[in-house]
């Protein structure tokens, strides 16, 4: 472990994007939680996705406190191994899923199956029947075709409790693949068009379902509190129209998740606090507008949990300077973070391990797969006397990156490393080629 380190007092513009316990190590390495990540690019390899443990604890205690009469549940979709199912049931949040996959993974560590939300907006019949089989505290009804399949499968004699995911209508998200709120795209009900009542009454009349709630999940990467505050005000007045029409008063509302996180200097990135006050003001207030209990509630947290926890370990692998520009290509690359390519995330990036005093230029962070839009990192600055078999770090890259892994050009899935108090050990190993070839079955 790289000795006398100092925080990173001197690069106040990009500490928000590193975990609370990244310091500046001699030498030009940065250690996380007490260990080098130049020590750990070359322990483990590269491509490598550190993942410091405290700072997951941290942030999860955080939502906690900012909701502490709330549900607060972990969107497994960010990242999902076993030892982030104990870290999360540890710390007393719940689990979102969204596969029975998701499920198992869960079951396998014991997790109370009650403290378990199963979404999806096509949910297969593997789905539903494992969240059956193990008792899932709620399923979130997100089309009328899934009300009566449900039906029908519940074992009984007790009711399967559920949720309808409504459509309130509202704008919010950093890109337009990623707003999930807003009307004429494929998750949840609209509440403007009657769908979402239509649903609502349909399973009013299933005497093997119990609807407790509603939910609704305004998109990804939300840089304010009040498009939150307006959904609550929406779906509270819808809440008060079923009351009146069905003279159900339902005692739940999710709010789902999508709060942001600073993945560039600068990036506003309210804390846990400000979400949860602005919610929990407005839902009281709506409530008492309309004469309604306050009912109880949910929300999921899961990149503001996981994403500034982890760091992503690339090594270069060649440097080329041609018309005016400079591309640093990388070990990984899409195969490993699709994000850039998907939706034009942008990313922080820093050389670690190797000192020196050459002039940061602007380069271009590519990866190594036969795409042109392989980027993970455009206009960053690096040293000028990058070279191939240096070590780059890439901050804030906890989320929906090696959950949405893929096999590209057979380069394999890269290993996940937790670190804590001076120490590492793997979580996830390497997927390697003997992994590929045993699931070729064709000959």
């Amino acid at each position: 472990m790289t000795t006398q380190p100092r925080l990173l007092m001197s690069e106040l513009s990009t500490a928000m994007v590193w975990p609370a316990s990244a310091v500046v190590a001699p030498g030009g390495d940065i250690a996380v939680a007490g260990v080098g990540l130049a020590e750990l690019a070359e322990h483990y390899g590269t491509p490598t996705y550190v993942i410091d443990e405290d700072e997951v604890r941290a942030r999860a205690q955080a939502w906690r406190r900012a909701l502490p009469d709330a549900d607060v549940v972990y969107a497994a979709k960010a990242f999902l191994c076993r030892a982030m199912v104990d870290w999360v049931e540890q710390e007393g949040l719940g689990l979102d899923v969204c596969s029975a996959g998701e499920l198992e993974l869960a079951a396998t560590r014991g997790f109370p199956p009650e403290r378990i939300v199963l979404h999806g907006n096509a949910k297969s019949p593997q789905d539903l029947r494992t969240a059956l089989r193990l008792g899932v505290g709620r399923i979130v009804i997100d089309s009328d075709c899934e009300i009566a399949r449900l039906a029908a499968q519940v074992p009984g004699p007790d009711a399967q409790r559920v949720m309808v995911r409504v459509l309130p209508g509202i704008q919010a998200g950093a890109h337009h693949k990623i707003r999930t709120g807003a009307e004429g795209q494929k998750f949840g009900l609209s509440i403007a068009d009657g769908d979402a009542e239509e649903a609502i009454a349909r399973i009013l009349g299933q005497h093997r379902l119990e609807l407790v709630g509603l939910h609704c999940h305004l998109g990804s990467q939300i840089t304010e509190a009040e498009p939150y505050a307006e959904g609550v005000r929406r779906v509270v007045a819808f809440m008060a129209l079923i009351r009146d029409r069905y003279g159900v008063t339902l005692p739940e509302l999710d709010m789902g998740g999508g709060f942001a996180v600073a993945y560039l200097p600068g990036d506003p990135a309210p804390a846990p606090s400000e979400y949860g006050r602005l919610i929990t003001e407005t839902l009281a207030d709506a409530c008492a507008e309309h004469g309604l209990p306050v009912p109880r509630l949910t929300v999921e947290p899961g990149r503001s949990v996981v994403a500034p926890a982890g760091i992503a370990l690339y090594r270069v692998l060649s440097v080329k300077r041609t018309t005016g520009r400079v591309f640093v290509a990388v070990d990984g690359g899409m195969s490993d973070n699709p994000r850039p390519a998907l939706y034009g995330a942008r990313y922080t990036v820093r050389r670690v391990g190797r000192a020196s005093d050459a002039p940061m230029r602007s380069a271009t962070v590519v990866g190594r797969h036969c795409e042109a839009g392989d980027v993970l990192a455009d206009v960053v600055e690096l040293p000028d006397d990058i070279r191939p078999g240096d070590v780059l770090a890439v901050p804030a890259s906890g989320a929906y990156q090696v959950s949405m892994a893929s096999g590209y050009n057979m380069t394999g899935r890269p290993p996940v490393v937790a670190v804590s108090g001076g120490r590492s050990r793997l979580l996830v190993r390497r997927e390697n080629f003997e992994d590929l070839r045993h699931r070729d079955v064709g000959l």
